[in-house]
């Protein structure tokens, strides 16, 4: 379970730092808490599929992986 969080967190950083967007701005544009991207960022965080969907719509990215 913890290595799907951790993917998940990888990918979310990654998509952040490509479009030089900070902890802080991703938290604002997507309504959510700064220390809840940093806990889904790191693999602590068991994020919800609501929560995905918020973080993708603010990073301007689709769930579809193709």
């Amino acid at each position: 379970m913890d290595d799907v969080r951790l993917k998940i967190g990888q990918r979310i950083k990654d998509l952040r730092d490509k479009t030089n967007m900070s902890q802080k701005d991703l938290s604002y544009i997507a309504d959510l808490d700064r220390s809840y991207i940093a806990s889904i960022e790191s693999g602590k965080r068991n994020v919800s599929i609501v929560n995905i969907e918020k973080i993708v719509k603010a990073l301007n990215v689709t769930l579809n992986p193709t």
